[in-house]
């Protein structure tokens, strides 16, 4: 069973979520922040598997992606994405208000996800995963096209631009990239403050990892071609972290050739750390 949610944010933007039911009683919910130009339903596989092992899983559709409200692909700040992430976490625990709470990130997701536990919110939950985080990316963008756009950013912080992203970079499964590419609800434009947002954020994020106590689990693919490997591996090494790695995946594990391991192992995981 299924049941949308939607809020008003601090700046009057309507923002659209999904909780998905288990059969039984639960005995957790895990919060699911998705990346950047996605949305929530393309996890819902995921959320099956969660369902399966009877936990509830609920997921937001950022500011500007998916069924959201807000200019595609932008956020007027970064403060912006974690204050609604904090809003949608309060309806969360008054909905579900005994049971433990995880929260799982998936690129840009896992960006936000380690910057809302360093930012004063660990305590609202048991565990974290966060996987191919868009901490780094894999490439280095040009250095012209970024201080042009750091420019872009003070006069016209809106410019979106096309994000570039191949969508055969997502996964190996060619069946993945084909329904990202006809998927009505995805997104390829992100505006100038977007982008230095998350790239800012993922700096701090990696500086001051040590600082989180929550147990995470982070995984990564060797061969994502989108966000570094490299990067997860240096922040898990500064916490309380498993770092797993998924030899010759590419951004997406959950939606690999093979997803099935990677999937029940963050199930796995969740359930090793309810009380």
């Amino acid at each position: 069973m299924t049941e949308a949610i939607e809020f008003k944010t601090s700046d009057n933007l309507k923002l659209w979520g999904q909780v998905w039911f288990p059969e039984t009683d639960a005995k957790g919910i895990v919060i699911l922040i998705h990346g950047f130009g996605e949305h929530i339903q393309r996890y819902d596989h995921v959320a099956k598997a969660f369902n399966k092992a009877n936990y509830v899983l609920a997921g937001i559709d950022l500011r500007g992606h998916g069924k959201s409200e807000g200019i595609r692909g932008h956020t007027p700040s970064y403060n912006h994405l974690l204050n609604d992430l904090r809003q949608f976490t309060d309806i969360i625990k008054d909905k579900f208000s005994t049971l433990p709470l995880f929260i799982y990130g998936h690129s840009m997701g896992g960006n936000v996800t380690a910057n809302f536990l360093l930012r004063g919110n660990e305590q609202d939950f048991t565990a974290a995963i966060i996987t191919s985080p868009w901490l780094k990316l894999r490439f280095d963008p040009p250095k012209i096209k970024v201080a042009m756009g750091r420019l872009v950013r003070k006069i016209y912080p809106k410019y979106a631009e096309h994000n570039n992203l191949n969508p055969n970079d997502l996964s190996r499964d060619t069946a993945v990239g084909k329904a990202y590419a006809e998927d009505p609800l995805v997104n390829n434009k992100i505006t100038t403050e977007m982008y230095f947002s998350i790239v800012e954020a993922g700096d701090w994020a990696l500086q001051n990892a040590t600082s989180i106590q929550t147990p995470v689990l982070t995984m990564h693919g060797t061969d994502d071609p989108i966000t570094s490997p490299q990067a997860s591996e240096m922040f898990a090494r500064k916490m309380t972290s498993e770092y797993k790695v998924w030899e010759g995946m590419y951004h997406e594990p959950h939606n690999e050739l093979g997803k099935e391991e990677v999937i029940d192992t963050i199930v796995q995981w969740v359930k090793q750390h309810t009380p």
